[in-house]
């Protein structure tokens, strides 16, 4: 458990409490603190994975925390500027979007997993996944973004090319598992049938 990915894994989880108390905290210093533990938040969510891999340290805990702290602090940032009306409403779609799409994987890769079938991340998702989290960096920042940059605009910008991607992803995923699940109902009812007619030969 003690391993430096499986910490730098349970620090997103840490780091959460602390972004939502900062949304409360008035001033564009506390955004620049949240923005700051968001970013090196989303680092850690690429170092983590590496080091266990270079260092062989890969662990049946780490594995399960990984996509949860991800999962955990993307929804509770999208439903803070949500609440604290940092972007407009027509970015609320593709907001929804991203939450539900992280829902409906979850619920896939915890069936899949039960009939021993992993989830492979495409190039897609992961370049989805990056452009969520410049997207969430920009739009925590807000209006305390120096020089006059639209962080607004850009992150909102960010995030619909995201949730494009999100629906794409999602889609994969989804067809994916139902070619599995139907493919266990096949098995399963094959063992069946299997296992009626070895009672009915052994009558």
């Amino acid at each position: 458990m003690y391993t430096l990915p499986n910490i730098l894994t349970l620090s997103r989880i840490v780091v959460i409490p602390v972004v939502i108390g900062l949304f409360y905290v008035p001033g564009d210093l506390a955004r620049w603190i949240a923005c700051g533990l968001f970013v090196a938040a989303a680092v850690t969510d690429w170092f983590d994975g590496f080091l266990a891999r270079r260092w062989n340290q890969v662990s049946a805990l780490g594995r399960f925390l990984d996509p949860i702290a991800d999962k955990l602090l993307v929804a509770a940032v999208l439903l803070l500027l949500v609440g604290f009306d940092t972007m407009t409403v027509w970015s609320y779609l593709p907001a929804a979007v991203i939450l539900c799409r992280e829902i409906l994987v979850s619920g896939l890769r915890e069936f899949l997993a039960e009939i021993q079938v992993s989830v492979p991340v495409t190039k897609l998702a992961k370049w989805k996944t990056t452009f969520q989290l410049v997207a969430l960096t920009l739009l925590i920042l807000g209006e305390a973004a120096p020089w006059g940059i639209p962080a607004v605009l850009l992150g909102e910008i960010a995030l619909w090319v995201a949730a494009v991607m999100t629906i794409v992803t999602g889609w994969d995923y989804l067809t994916h598992g139902l070619y599995h699940m139907k493919e266990s109902d096949r098995r399963a009812a094959e063992e069946a049938a299997q296992l009626t007619e070895a009672e009915e030969a052994g009558e």
